[in-house]
């Protein structure tokens, strides 16, 4: 299974003071979407379901894409969207306010199909900085948007250049049958924006790695299905579980992060608590690290798009592997 995406970094310089919250994903990523269905959208009061243009339309695509004729896959009838094809990672730093001439650098991954539509979000950030985000809606100039030390755009030039995915190659074979011998081994997960997983539709606060594995599987699985190859993934999903969940918690420092957003949409504010911190696993890890590598790109549990459930992988002893963390 080979899943496409790009990471490109974002950066701007505050021209009023821009104020935003601790955890800065919530306002970015809402102001986003608010001006990328100005751009993109013809009917601005109207659901994207109810759409005639709706097969077609890039703001659908992007944030309102619905399974359709699709419904069976992965168990996709107990949801009411796929996941969204884009992360946006906030910046880590703890500043609430930036100065006028202060930069800001946050990043935007890019899955599948979405690459291809990176001028309209390089336009989208470029018009939010005319209008204002944060509090008081400071105004901010789009410098740059570099990808792989490349810049594809920079305010002097205002032009945008080409760039190329990369791929994560994610195995679909039965690995552990392959695995002559069970090794023991440890592994730490550094949680740095809350993860929020549900199981047995409630949100856990106790995560078993088997459950995180669930969520790993099924996220992947349908970002290829849905925004790379339309192909279902061919591993055995319940094998993989039966051995997730001979992986056992050794050390758990996870501690409950709460947080709200306003949601401008439903008109309310919304719970965006999950688990921050770092726990540490133990069992027959090898075989499962091209899932969790996967993940520290795509992230994981609810709320991704605005760059929840982001961590890291640190290897602790894992034998017979290399593996560059990050």
């Amino acid at each position: 299974m080979k899943i496409l995406y790009k990471k490109f970094f974002i950066e701007v310089e505050a021209i009023d003071p821009i104020i935003m919250p601790a955890y800065k994903g919530s306002t970015i990523r809402g102001a986003f979407g608010n001006v990328f269905k100005r751009i993109t959208c013809p009917f601005k009061n109207k659901e994207c379901i109810d759409c005639m243009l709706q097969p077609g339309c890039i703001y659908a695509y992007i944030f309102e894409t619905y399974p359709k004729d699709d419904a069976c896959i992965m168990n996709m009838n107990k949801y009411e969207k796929i996941p969204h094809p884009f992360v946006i990672e906030p910046p880590e730093e703890k500043t609430s306010t930036y100065r006028p001439g202060e930069k800001i650098t946050f990043k935007l991954i890019l899955i599948g199909r979405a690459i291809d539509f990176i001028p309209y979000f390089i336009y989208t950030f470029d018009e939010l900085g005319k209008i204002g985000m944060g509090k008081g809606r400071g105004k901010y100039k789009l410098e740059t948007v570099v990808d792989n030390d490349k810049d594809i755009y920079t305010a002097k030039e205002n032009v945008i250049k080409p760039s190329n995915a990369d791929i994560l190659d994610i195995p679909e074979s039965n690995i552990f049958l392959s695995q002559e011998t069970k090794n023991h081994n440890r592994l730490k997960l550094n949680i740095n924006t809350p993860v929020r997983i549900l199981y047995n539709r409630r949100l856990t606060s106790h995560l078993e790695f088997h459950i995180l594995m669930r969520n790993l599987l099924r996220r992947i699985g349908l970002l290829h299905y849905f925004h790379c190859e339309k192909i279902p993934p061919a591993w055995d999903h319940r094998l993989i579980i039966k051995e997730a969940e001979d992986v056992k918690i050794h050390e758990n420092n996870l501690k409950w992060f709460d947080w709200e957003r306003y949601s401008t949409r439903q008109h309310a504010r919304m719970k965006m608590g999950g688990l921050m911190g770092d726990i540490v696993y133990e069992g027959n890890i090898k075989p499962f690290m091209p899932y969790l590598k996967a993940g520290e790109i795509l992230h994981t549990g609810k709320g991704t798009s605005f760059g929840l459930g982001k961590y890291m992988v640190e290897i602790l002893n894992i034998e017979g592997l290399e593996v560059k963390n990050g």
